[in-house]
């Protein structure tokens, strides 16, 4: 491994050829990337499939023109040098990943991939003393710059469009059906289902260690119960709630963080102190459960509150009855 790594040149060790190469590798790379975009998107969000394809053609057409300077200046034997080969060079990230990015992260990383491609040839325009070159790398890199201002612009404006909007809607819809969702459904699990065993522990015993370790127990038991129920009972393919490892995820994760929330106070020694953060702790989490009922889900906040925080506070005034007794 090491000596891979130490075989690999610098960019301030390429030669002309070399550079010239590299662009062309890097073009056709940036090519098959855009077209895997607008596969992937093609279904969904058609509009910004569009705007991909001419992306990928537009990045054929700088490379055409590479490797017509090249065979001028070099020959026809392309040497294979790719980004890879080249120590501390930019490098992109797998195209496999645009799975897991929504649609704007992925128009995000696109603007990026165009902005790099920008910098590299202002510097490869620095390494070469051949004035066509020069001028061809240079006109590329205005061209790369020019790519993320258009792609920029064709986003605000695709946005502004029905079709934008339409896209905008879907891909807030999947959001929400693959995170919020599920999320929220752990939120809600794990704030309200532990509180009767945590309090009734606090009262019953009114130590603070023995109930942290019960709340940590019951959230941590709740979130892998909660994160393998949703994964497992609905693969996504026919409700298109997204993939199950992610709905999970965001609720597994959720339902644990729900009833850490208020098990972590009893760290504090004193019991009246570490009860009452808690309990406060309690009605927070219970807002901010009937607050995003509302903001995502569309729920009346009014409704959300009395769903939420009644039955929370019911749910508290049992645990504490109970330990009490």
């Amino acid at each position: 491994m090491f000596q891979v790594l130490s075989s690999r040149k610098h960019f301030d060790e390429l030669d002309e050829k070399e550079i010239l190469a590299l662009a062309i590798s890097a073009e056709e790379d940036d090519a098959r990337i855009y077209a895997t975009y607008a596969e992937r998107l093609r279904a969904d969000y058609p509009a910004t499939a569009a705007m991909f394809d001419r992306m990928a053609e537009e990045e054929h057409e700088h490379r055409r023109r590479l490797i017509e300077i090249f065979r001028k200046r070099f020959g026809k034997v392309i040497p294979l040098i790719r980004r890879e080969h080249v120590a501390g060079f930019y490098t992109r990230n797998p195209v496999w990943l645009i799975e897991n990015l929504p649609l704007e992260r992925i128009r995000e990383e696109a603007a990026r991939m165009e902005k790099t491609a920008h910098d590299f040839y202002i510097a490869a325009a620095q390494r070469t003393s051949d004035p066509e070159t020069r001028k061809l790398l240079g006109d590329l890199a205005a061209a790369e710059i020019g790519h993320v201002n258009r792609a920029r612009g064709a986003a605000e404006a695709l946005e502004e469009s029905d079709a934008g909007a339409r896209e905008v809607d879907l891909a807030h819809r999947q959001f929400v059906l693959t995170w919020v969702q599920p999320g929220l459904a752990g939120l809600m699990d794990g704030s309200v289902s532990t509180l009767a065993p945590i309090f009734a522990t606090a009262f019953a015993t009114q130590d603070t260690w023995t109930t942290f370790l019960v709340g940590l127990a019951a959230s941590v038991g709740a979130g892998i119960s909660m994160g393998f129920t949703e994964a497992v009972h609905d693969d996504g393919v026919i409700s298109g709630r997204g993939a199950p490892w992610k709905r999970g995820i965001a609720s597994g994760v959720m339902t644990a963080l729900g009833g850490l929330g208020h098990a972590l106070p009893y760290l504090i020694p004193d019991f009246w102190t570490a009860t009452g953060i808690a309990v406060a702790l309690v009605f927070v989490e219970l807002w901010a459960i009937a607050w995003i009922q509302n903001r995502y889900m569309q729920t009346p906040m009014l409704r959300a509150v009395f769903q939420v925080v009644l039955g929370g506070a019911l749910v508290l005034a049992a645990g504490v009855l109970i330990g009490g007794g």
